[in-house]
This record gives structure tokens, sequence and C-alpha cells, in this order.
């Protein structure tokens, strides 16, 4: 899974860990947001009632917050990747001997690179680190 946490993803976990009285070891960014990765059925409790931990957090650290569920291997790649890139929305998730690839349509293509190839740079990252596999988008 994630490979390496820096200072302030420490920091963003410590948080996380002391408003949700959750505990998770998986954070990431993408698109100027942070996410955090819990296992499924502490989703909910972790968000709180009404977005009220989520809202507390991204009050806290000045960013959006979002929480995903943590990816039971390979087999969640499409579930997890799409609640990653949401609203932008693909086609579907290949997995070939070891690369994912992503086939969008050309307007959710571009949303899904982004300016200078900085979403796809993040998502590839996310990717590499969570399933072991180099990220294609087609």
């Amino acid at each position: 899974m994630v490979n390496t946490i820096d200072m302030q993803d420490m920091m963003n976990l410590n948080l996380f860990n002391q408003i949700t009285k959750v505990r998770t070891r998986f954070c990431f960014k993408y698109n100027e947001a942070i996410y955090f990765c819990v296992p499924k059925p502490l989703v909910s409790r972790a968000i709180g009632e009404g977005g009220r931990n989520i809202r507390k957090i991204s009050e806290m650290i000045r960013k959006r917050v979002r929480v995903v569920a943590v990816p039971n291997g390979i087999a969640d790649a499409r579930t997890f990747i799409q609640a990653v890139v949401s609203p932008v929305t693909f086609k579907d998730v290949e997995i070939r001997d070891n690369e994912l690839i992503i086939n969008a349509g050309t307007q959710s293509k571009a949303a899904l690179i982004g300016r200078n190839k900085r979403r796809f740079l993040e998502m590839q990252r996310v990717v590499k680190d969570f399933f072991g596999k180099e990220l294609r988008i087609a």
C-alpha cells in the first residue's frame, strides 16, 4: 500500500484519528484535496453525523477532505478510482499485465489528466502505491 508518509501526512492522520476516532494509515493528496482511506464499514463513522467530522477537519487544515473505502486488492480498483476522481466519470478500467488502463471520453480524459499532467501524476502515484501497477489513460 502507501509506501512513505511525510511529516504533513503524519499530522493529518493524527488529526483525523483524534476527531473521527477511526484509525487509518492511508492518506494521499489528489486535486487539491486530502483523501483518507478507511475500512468500508467505518466510512460513515469517519464522516460523522451530517458530515460533522469532515467539516471540522477541513476547517482546521483549510483543505477539502474526502473519505473513501480502502480497496481490497485489484478487484476494487474501479470503485476506488471512481470514488477518488468523482465527479469526473470514465467508461471502464482495464487491467493488463503491469498496467491499469482507464478508458474515458475526450472531456473526461482532459479532466483526468489536468493542466500540466498534474492530476495524472498524482493518480499515477496513488495507483502505484495501492495496486503496484502503472497507470495509463486511453
